[in-house]
Formats: structure tokens, sequence, C-alpha cells
């Protein structure tokens, strides 16, 4: 746990709980709600290419995640820490205009 809260510069083992567990529940839950979405744009198993599907599946659970990483660290009271996590990932990236846009509006 301490090297989870000197990497995160948070103080708590509850925030580290907390952290870990909005990481746990947006991973599962981009996963679930990616297939529909794929779905909706009538790409399924069925009529397409696993070779074709799988990529775009996983390519898909990217965005997913990234908006559902900032959800629900503000449902579960984290915003500013996953802001940040948020912000560095895209500017490693080479996305940080994202960020940079969210910031300015």
């Amino acid at each position: 746990m301490s090297s989870f809260k000197e990497r995160w510069n948070i103080t708590s083992n509850w925030q580290v709980f907390v952290i870990i567990l909005v990481f746990a529940i947006t991973g599962s839950t981009s996963a679930y709600l990616s297939k529909p979405i794929l779905n909706a744009i009538e790409i399924n198993k069925e009529n397409t290419s696993l070779w074709l599907y799988y990529p775009l599946y996983i390519l898909l659970i990217f965005p997913v995640y990234q908006i559902l990483l900032v959800f629900f660290g503000f449902i579960f009271g984290q915003f500013k820490f996953f802001w940040a996590f948020e912000k560095k990932m895209l500017r490693s990236l080479k996305l940080g205009f994202i960020a940079d846009w969210f910031e300015k509006s």
C-alpha cells in the first residue's frame, strides 16, 4: 500500500482502496458496454470476421474506459485524482489537446 501512496501522492489507505476499486469497476464496465455499442453499429461476431471484430472491440474499449474512469472517479469522490491521471495518460499518448480543450471550456 505504501508504494501506491507514494506513487499516487495520496495519504490514506481508504483512498488507495477506493482508487483500486474504481479501476476495477471501470475495466469491467468498459468491456461490458463495448459489445452493445458494436452491436448498435451492426458489428458483431455473426456478420463480421473475428479478425476484424476483436480488434475493433479492443479499440472501442479504450475510449469507453477513459470516459468511465473519470465518471466513476467522480461518483466515488476521486475526480481530482482521476482527472489528473487522465490528463497525464492523454498527454503520454500525444492526445493532450483533448485535455487542453476540456480545461479551456
